[in-house]
């Protein structure tokens, strides 16, 4: 378990998911290429550096849920900070490099949260493929083209995945 704190308090357990929003400076309005690009910067370390459930990118906000997974080469699991940095980083330079601009694309501080034993994993992904129903921008969250959700891996792979 590691814990830090800047502006909000910041919980990592090992081995559990974890919810994540981050939101863009100032809630400027990402349009739908910079939404795509942020989509596949979140899909681009899935089953590398964490599993990922689900990622939905907003028009101001990203949601994911996500369980870090173990780095083989330093023996440790990855870290949000690492993850988050990571991802935002990427996205962000993607982004202004598409803009022709400099400076930030997203708030500093992420509000991420533990998911705990009494709050069910299906439950958090529907909440969160819902927000675009939810904020009234399709009727069917499938209908958003900035929704992901992790197919539900084989048996065979779960028993794999775990030892």
């Amino acid at each position: 378990m590691q814990f830090y704190r800047r502006d909000l308090p910041h919980l990592q357990r090992d081995y559990k998911p974890h919810f994540i929003t981050f939101v863009t400076k100032a809630r400027m309005q990402l349009p739908d290429w910079a939404r795509q690009t942020t989509l596949e910067c979140c899909l681009h370390d899935h089953r590398k550096r964490y599993e990922l459930y689900v990622a939905v990118v907003m028009p101001d906000h990203v949601h994911l849920i996500l369980t870090p997974e173990v780095d083989c080469v330093r023996k440790e699991i990855h870290s949000l900070i690492a993850i988050m940095r990571s991802l935002k980083g990427a996205s962000a330079h993607a982004i202004n490099k598409h803009w022709e601009r400099h400076g930030p694309v997203w708030q500093e501080e992420s509000f991420d949260h533990v998911l705990r034993c009494s709050e069910s994993l299906d439950a958090k992904v529907r909440y969160v493929l819902e927000n675009p129903l939810r904020r009234g921008l399709v009727a069917d969250w499938r209908d958003y083209p900035w929704a992901w959700q992790r197919q539900s891996l084989p048996v065979a792979e779960m028993v794999l995945r775990q030892s």
